[in-house]
């Protein structure tokens, strides 16, 4: 899936989007570089929870909102921490639904789009 219909795919039915393709596409289109990143009073540190730190800095990149970050996560977010509100797992989930944007700093931007190259 390109850029684009995921876009409009994540407006127009975010409900339908799974953790796993968002992942693929950020493979597909950006370099990861593993980086230190907060979200609220949670650290994570560099390498860890990498597809929380891709999604975040995906949203981030593409001026997302916090509902539709939140989407990117797909069932983690929709079944995981939606169907168990108390619940203790997913907790860059969980703190992003509490501070949202304001509690996400990034030590250094981990996704840089990567470079096409055409063949002779």
């Amino acid at each position: 899936m390109q850029l684009e219909a995921f876009l409009t795919k994540l407006e127009s039915i975010p409900d339908i989007v799974e953790f796993e393709e968002v992942i693929t596409l950020i493979d597909k289109l950006y370099e990861f570089s593993p980086a230190r990143f907060t979200n609220g009073k949670l650290i994570n540190k560099a390498g860890q929870n990498t597809g929380s730190c891709k999604i975040l800095a995906f949203g981030k990149l593409h001026n997302l909102t916090e509902e539709q970050t939140l989407a990117c996560f797909g069932k983690f977010y929709r079944e995981d921490v939606l169907g168990n509100p108390s619940g203790s797992d997913h907790q860059n989930i969980r703190n992003f639904i509490s501070t949202g944007w304001e509690g996400i700093h990034f030590e250094k931007l981990p996704l840089t789009i990567k470079k096409l190259t055409t063949e002779a």
